[in-house]
């Protein structure tokens, strides 16, 4: 069987951030609760960004390091995502366009809560295992930008949405699939599949959440369970603390993936709380790292804590990683695979945690500026000029890069600019 896994992958974490004590404290929130949930930093989307332009920021420097003959055996391009900008039209058709992909390729979008990164990843390894273009790519970007304004009425809706603000990012991973896992080999056949329907959280509408935390808590804990237990069964000889040298989670916010591990720890190993700890930092600790810079980006946060794990990770010999992806209503999947020393080193080359540090930090009186115009390119806009001047120094802090920006809206359809 050929090899196959992850050739390069890169991350965008938006142009600006909010530091999310400040915010804490600006909404006066309980900061001991607050401390729980293991945040540091959240990636605000400005006016001028969205799903489309922070996956090809994202994707570009991936495409860029490929020879044009490279670059043309792209033949599937997969954009997943809660963002969508249109009911039919896929806004893969965008980030083709603007990535100068060949047009012998494949583009659609899938939209599966916070597991459609993963199935696009399944799908597109599965593409190349098929062996039907030998020698072909693909493309998997996760690509969001969360809302958590709550959708009125109805009981069930208890959630107090002010903890789910913190968390709540903005951002894409691009992941090229191929033949050449340079960066990230899979595990192929080892895989634990668990799903079943659940109200947890849901977007009823296209600029709105809503949902039941309590209940997507138990919801990730119990598929967290189920799905390794089906892996398990898949493969023998496995043992949760020992086959795996770090362990990647969906990262709605660390301090829940904290709660899942301890919970799988006690159940699969019986450890105490001294070696629970200590374990957690040594194992999952790492892929946290840039979960807390950039907050929960639906699809792509599973790859978002993988990324910082390969940055992040020790790899003095070769490591395999638990990979454990959910999406809410539900449907989840634990998979693993292979991370070596060249992986990283290649990785590395991308500078994901550099162009981290150089993003705009939003003031209070800037970000809530954001939010009382966010409904200008609210879903289903026909026509709208952005102001790229909203927010001077945001703009100013990405002069240089080459990055897509959305200048306007013109009846419905997006046409974007290159750099300032």
């Amino acid at each position: 069987m050929i090899p196959v896994g992850i050739e390069a992958m890169n991350v965008f974490g938006g142009t600006a951030y909010l530091d999310v004590m400040e915010l804490a404290q600006y909404r006066q929130l309980d900061t001991t609760r607050f401390n729980n949930l293991l945040m540091k930093e959240k990636a605000v989307a400005l006016p001028y960004e969205d799903p489309v332009t922070y996956g090809v920021n994202a994707a570009k420097s991936l495409v860029d390091s490929l020879s044009g003959k490279e670059k043309d055996r792209i033949e599937m391009l997969i954009t997943c995502t809660e963002s969508g900008i249109d009911f039919g039209k896929s806004l893969s058709t965008y980030i083709h366009h603007y990535l100068g992909l060949n047009r012998n390729c494949r583009l659609f979008e899938l939209k599966n809560a916070c597991y459609s990164g993963t199935a696009g990843f399944q799908m597109a390894v599965n593409f190349i295992l098929s062996q039907t273009s030998p020698g072909a790519k693909a493309l998997v970007i996760g690509t969001d930008i969360s809302r958590f304004m709550v959708t009125e009425g109805g009981d069930a809706l208890t959630e107090d949405w002010s903890y789910a603000e913190p968390s709540s990012g903005a951002g894409a991973v691009a992941m090229l699939i191929s033949e050449r896992p340079y960066v990230f080999q899979v595990d192929v056949g080892a895989n634990g599949y668990y799903g079943y329907e659940v109200m947890d959280t849901c977007r009823p509408v296209p600029d709105s959440d809503a949902g039941d935390a309590d209940l997507s808590l138990l919801s990730y804990l119990d598929c967290c369970e189920n799905a390794f237990l089906e892996y398990k069964k898949r493969v023998s000889g496995i043992n949760y603390q020992d086959t795996f040298q770090y362990l990647v989670f969906h990262t709605p916010f660390g301090g829940m993936v904290k709660g899942a591990h301890r919970t799988m720890m006690r159940k699969m190993t019986q450890a105490n709380p001294a070696q629970i700890e200590e374990d957690f930092n040594e194992r999952v600790m790492p892929g946290i790292i840039y979960c807390q810079r950039v907050g929960n980006i639906m699809g792509g946060t599973v790859f978002l804590n993988l990324a910082s794990t390969i940055d992040q990770g020790q790899y003095d010999s070769p490591k395999r990683i638990g990979c454990f992806s959910y999406g809410s209503g539900c449907c989840s999947e634990f998979y693993s695979g292979v991370v070596t020393s060249h992986g990283q080193e290649r990785q590395q080359r991308f500078q994901i945690e550099r162009e981290l540090g150089e993003r705009y930090k939003l003031s209070m009186d800037e970000y809530h500026s954001l939010l009382l115009g966010s409904s200008a390119v609210k879903f289903g806009t026909r026509n709208v000029r952005l102001d790229l001047d909203l927010i001077p120094g945001a703009l100013k802090s990405c002069r240089g890069k080459e990055r897509l920006l959305l200048e306007e809206i013109r009846e419905f359809h997006r046409e974007y600019r290159w750099g300032v």
